[in-house]
């Protein structure tokens, strides 16, 4: 069984630990709609992905 040699400090461990924050979500405006979706998704609303139509718009 591997048993470490020497404690690891808090800094240490806590510098570790900095990558593991969850980040928040990247979101662009649509150049048409100007609504917020994610890059290289399809806008849902207008249904619309690199200027083609994909899917049938939805109705609010």
């Amino acid at each position: 069984m591997a048993v470490p040699k020497k404690k690891t400090s808090r800094m240490r461990r806590n510098m570790r630990r900095s990558h593991d924050a969850l980040k928040s979500g990247a979101f662009v405006a649509d150049k048409e709609t100007g609504n917020l979706r994610r890059p290289h998704h399809i806008d849902l609303k207008s249904g619309v992905y690199r200027g083609r139509q994909v899917l049938e718009p939805v109705e609010d």
